[in-house]
């Protein structure tokens, strides 16, 4: 509920607006925002992925797009319909180098979900801050505290924030976006890993 407070703080949203397509091909969609809420558009997108699945693969850029909120969600909605997904969403930069200076990028979580035949679809999302803006929002830590993980290999986790922000960039200019890539599975990976874990909780599992 601290983010329905924080969503009224945001000037760029239109609760009028409405997602629009505005590139479709065979395997790449570009989408825009509009100014509606990032969940909208990824619901919206999700939904076209699901009617419309792709023959092998897609790659959506979605250009005005946040906030997005917890990846794993449609990642996971994506791998329960039988495709693989791979999706990843700009914020504002929230995360300078381990070594001090500016904010460079957003923390930039990244999700995959893999589909499974048992059922229980696999899905990790992960950013690369030790806490969540989420978290900051809630009061359960302070923007200080919004830094890379990893003490010592801090600088891997600010890595792939930096490589996932510019990929975002490249494909939507400028501006919030996202970027999935949905796919065919060509085999069934996860029920095998689930045995081989045994009692070990994998990632995404309730």
């Amino acid at each position: 509920m601290t983010r329905v407070e924080w969503l009224e703080t945001l000037d760029d949203l239109n609760p009028r607006a409405e997602p629009e397509c505005v590139v479709a091909e065979a395997c790449y969609e570009r989408w825009e925002g509009r100014g509606a809420l990032g969940y909208l558009t990824l619901a919206a997108i999700c939904d076209g992925q699901l009617e419309d699945p792709p023959e092998a693969a897609r790659l959506i850029a979605a250009h005005d797009t946040f906030p997005t909120g917890m990846l794993g969600y449609w990642a996971r909605r994506l791998a329960a319909g039988g495709l693989l997904a791979v999706l990843t969403a700009t914020s504002p930069a929230r995360l300078g180098h381990p070594g001090g200076g500016p904010k460079l990028a957003g923390t930039n979580p990244l999700a995959i979900g893999i589909p499974s035949s048992d059922g229980k679809p696999l899905v990790t999302d992960v950013s690369w801050g030790c806490v969540t803006y989420g978290d900051v929002l809630a009061g359960a830590a302070t923007e200080s505290e919004l830094v890379p993980f990893g003490g010592e290999h801090a600088h891997k986790a600010f890595a792939a924030a930096v490589g996932l922000q510019l990929l975002v960039d490249s494909l939507i200019g400028d501006g919030f976006g996202a970027i999935l890539v949905v796919a065919q599975p060509a085999a069934d990976p996860v029920p095998a890993l689930r045995s081989r874990a045994a009692d070990v909780r994998l990632p995404g599992d309730a």
